[in-house]
């Protein structure tokens, strides 16, 4: 079964549990993506267990079949790592997203993310996804092919939230608006490239890990983005949004 087969299943799945649209917004399936999944196929069981230097120890498995599109194979995060920078810029065709980091509760998936952009592998790529549905509001991003396939290459290990707010909806919480959190195929340990940042409160599966918040300029971005609508592919409420998002680059401070 191929990535985007997989993250078309989680997407059903939501749609059960809540009003979301067909597909959950994280590529590698986060809360949306029937077809933006940075890591698709058979996910390997990788983990993470207490580092030493104030950090964890990250272990990214590679991903089989699944390789990073040519001219983006830029190997794997470092295992360990002491300290990493707290933000991240986007810098797109349509202003700046700023992004603050939470290195404490997602340190993995953090270190995957500041190694992607590090490495330039957002630079120039386009934000695909956009979903409108009342309990799914997020934009995705991260895949390099533009296709919802595409992936780095290797895994990044689950770090599941623990603190957000039930939505009154069996089994999902609340991914409050500002919110950046990692893309899955709803299988465990599958994240990879992908992200979607939310725009407005959405209903999903604790299921995602979240790794940063947006600044106010990065969310009038958004805004501007979400206003403009969808062009249905997915549905009615998920397709690619009809105002393009393209990340010139990506840069850590």
């Amino acid at each position: 079964m191929n990535r985007s087969a997989l993250i078309g299943l989680l997407f059903v799945a939501l749609t059960g549990c809540s009003t979301a649209t067909t597909g959950s917004p994280v590529g590698a399936d986060s809360p949306s993506s029937s077809d933006s999944d940075p890591t698709s196929g058979s996910a390997p069981a990788s983990g993470s267990a207490p580092g030493t230097s104030g950090g964890k120890s990250c272990r990214y498995a590679t991903a089989p079949g699944q390789p990073a599109p040519d001219g983006r194979d830029v190997g794997k995060p470092a295992e360990r790592a002491k300290d990493a920078p707290a933000k991240v810029t986007l810098t797109t065709n349509l202003g700046a997203i700023g992004i603050s980091l939470t290195t404490d509760t997602a340190p993995c998936t953090t270190r995957s993310f500041l190694h992607l952009s590090s490495k330039k592998f957002y630079d120039n790529t386009s934000c695909h996804r956009l979903t409108s549905a009342d309990s799914l509001k997020v934009l995705q991003c991260g895949d390099p092919t533009g296709s919802g396939a595409g992936g780095p290459g290797y895994t990044v290990p689950d770090e599941n939230p623990g603190t957000l707010k039930p939505s009154g909806v069996a089994e999902t919480v609340i991914y409050p608006r500002g919110t950046v959190a990692m893309a899955n195929t709803g299988r465990p340990n599958s994240g990879g490239s992908q992200f979607f940042l939310v725009y407005a409160d959405s209903k999903l599966p604790p299921t995602y890990a979240v790794f940063g918040t947006i600044d106010d300029a990065g969310l009038a971005v958004l805004d501007k983005v979400a206003n403009g609508g969808v062009t249905p592919q997915r549905g009615e409420n998920d397709g690619a949004p009809t105002v393009p998002v393209k990340i010139q680059t990506a840069a850590a401070s």
